[in-house]
């Protein structure tokens, strides 16, 4: 055999030999490239849902900073509901000094007759109800004005112990950055006070009674008061007896209030 069929041979073995080798090589590539998308998909899928939770848990804590403006009009998760699936909202915002004392006196005292001496949650009366529920009674509310106002700006409506659990935090932190008289003012001009889109104490007052919020009687207010938990069902312009026994002892404890409005103008 000649030296150059030799070499010849030689070359295509070696040939032959390394086209494994190349294979193998591109295949392990191949590999590693697909377990580093796999890995940056596991990163994605864990990553994006973490910072999703943290802007929902941080808006609440910025917006609350910014409702301490005066000038700022908050509306409530149900007013945008309603705004987004085109069914009617009646809201003017109305200055707390542009309301009667003894409406929010009485909203008071059928809510949170402690609003001026809590920070947010009543404790007492949570550890009350956790003890009911605790022993099997029948769960009762325990909710501040505080809390409503938390649920009503940032949360959803329904029972639920997922939302009372955030409703806690949220209202310590909206009674340690807002004044009690700012909190008020905006649970007044954001709770649900009639059956067909009213909200707040003005197209409360103007829808049953055809009068402003600084125009309204002392037993007007209070059967507004005791229409808060279900404006839906009850009306304060035809009110019940039941109804109106409730009204009764909410005016005469909003009579006799004195230092437990005290946070609040007079």
């Amino acid at each position: 055999m000649s030296r150059a069929k030799a070499t010849s041979k030689t070359a295509g073995k070696a040939a032959r030999g390394a086209a494994p080798a190349g294979s193998d090589r591109k295949r392990a590539a191949e590999a590693k490239r697909a377990s580093k998308r796999r890995s940056l998909l596991r990163r994605r899928w864990v990553f994006y849902p973490l910072v999703t939770l943290f802007v929902l848990a941080a808006l609440p804590l910025l917006l609350t900073l910014v409702y301490r403006m005066e000038v700022v009009r908050p509306v409530s998760t149900l007013m945008l509901s309603r705004m987004i699936t085109l069914q009617p909202v009646d809201r003017q915002w109305v200055e707390i000094d542009d309301v009667t004392p003894r409406l929010y006196q009485s909203v008071m005292m059928s809510e949170d007759g402690q609003f001026c001496a809590h920070h947010g949650v009543d404790l007492r009366e949570l550890q009350a109800v956790v003890g009911d529920a605790l022993e099997g009674e029948r769960v009762r509310g325990a909710s501040t004005i505080t809390m409503q106002t938390a649920k009503n700006l940032f949360l959803w409506s329904g029972r639920s112990f997922i939302r009372k659990g955030l409703e806690v935090p949220l209202a310590i932190w909206i009674d340690l950055v807002l004044p009690k008289e700012r909190i008020m003012e905006i649970y007044l001009n954001i709770a649900e006070w009639g059956p067909s889109g009213q909200f707040g104490i003005k197209a409360g007052a103007a829808h049953h009674f055809g009068r402003a919020p600084d125009g309204l009687t002392n037993r007007q207010s209070a059967l507004l008061a005791v229409t808060l938990p279900n404006p839906h069902v009850r009306d304060p312009a035809r009110p019940g007896a039941g109804m109106q026994r409730v009204a009764d002892i909410v005016q005469r404890r909003a009579a006799q209030s004195g230092a437990y409005v005290g946070c609040l103008p007079r």
